[in-house]
């Protein structure tokens, strides 16, 4: 890299053969800046996109962006980050198993990325990350598998309570259940989605006890997501689990992202570089024996 130029990102975009859904996955995959010319490992951020998004979404609306901008202040160091095409699955395994996506990210997206490239194939130096949908999978994924990431972080969340009976077909709880019905049954099976619901998984925190964990949310989010948020909040701290949690000013989508999204990527960041200085430790004293 010439000196003085800005860090930029090397983008590989390809599918992922699945097995387990019975098709390919589109993932893109932002590489550091001296990836190619290098044999170093790196640590890795999955980053889950929101609903009606695909995997190009946090390179064209201003992720990579963010993250250049911040490699450029040396804010953070170089990492790579991994941007799965999710659909509309709320990266879930779907009710009745006609879409298991959660299944694909664990058993087979993580464990080709760690083949294809290199990474720090370690949970401490493995983080999952979101908005809204994606938000909602970052968290599950991570409580769910606290063993595959050490680290999540979510933005806007889509946390949503326990649906209401009967569920309404207008309104706000009325467009909650129709973008619900892919992965949660139509109709919604309520039993299902208290299951998988990061809401419901924070009531036993001791089965995430080592996650590290950071999310916020605009205090103006037009789908009223903040107060999933507040209640994540609340639940952790009753339980005195810690975590990072933030209500901003803003709304939801990418003109909030643009503002904050800055502030995950240097949670990771840190959590990646203590990683890092253990794991090079650990290497050390074992090269001492």
């Amino acid at each position: 890299m010439a000196y003085g130029a800005a860090p930029s990102a090397s983008l590989q975009c390809d599918s992922q053969p699945s097995a387990i859904l019975g098709r390919p996955v589109s993932v893109c995959v932002a590489l550091p800046p001296g990836y190619e010319g290098s044999t170093r490992r790196y640590p890795v951020l999955y980053f889950l996109h929101g609903l009606f998004e695909n995997e190009h979404s946090w390179i064209d609306r201003g992720g990579r962006q963010t993250l250049e901008s911040l490699w450029g202040q040396g804010e953070v160091g170089d990492f790579l980050v991994v941007l799965p095409d999710g659909g509309k699955t709320f990266y879930v395994n779907a009710y009745g198993g006609h879409e298991r996506y959660e299944d694909f990210v664990i058993q087979e997206l993580v464990p080709a990325i760690d083949r294809k490239y290199r990474t720090v194939a370690e949970r401490r130096a493995r983080g999952i990350s979101g908005s809204s949908m994606g938000g909602y999978g970052a968290l599950h994924l991570a409580m769910d598998h606290p063993n595959v990431f050490g680290s999540a972080s979510a933005h806007s969340a889509a946390l949503i309570p326990k649906i209401p009976k009967p569920t309404p077909t207008e309104g706000r709880w009325g467009f909650y259940a129709e973008i619900l019905q892919n992965a949660f049954g139509s109709p919604l099976n309520d039993q299902y989605f208290d299951e998988n619901n990061p809401l419901t998984l924070a009531e036993h925190p001791e089965r995430f006890s080592q996650l590290k964990l950071y999310f916020d949310c605009g205090d103006h989010d037009r789908y009223g997501f903040d107060a999933g948020a507040q209640l994540l909040h609340e639940e952790l701290a009753a339980k005195n689990f810690p975590h990072e949690y933030a209500l901003r000013p803003g709304n939801h989508g990418w003109s909030y992202l643009n503002q904050y999204l800055k502030f995950s990527l240097a949670f990771h960041w840190h959590l990646f570089a203590q990683a890092e200085q253990s794991l090079a430790s650990a290497s050390g004293r074992g090269g001492d024996r």
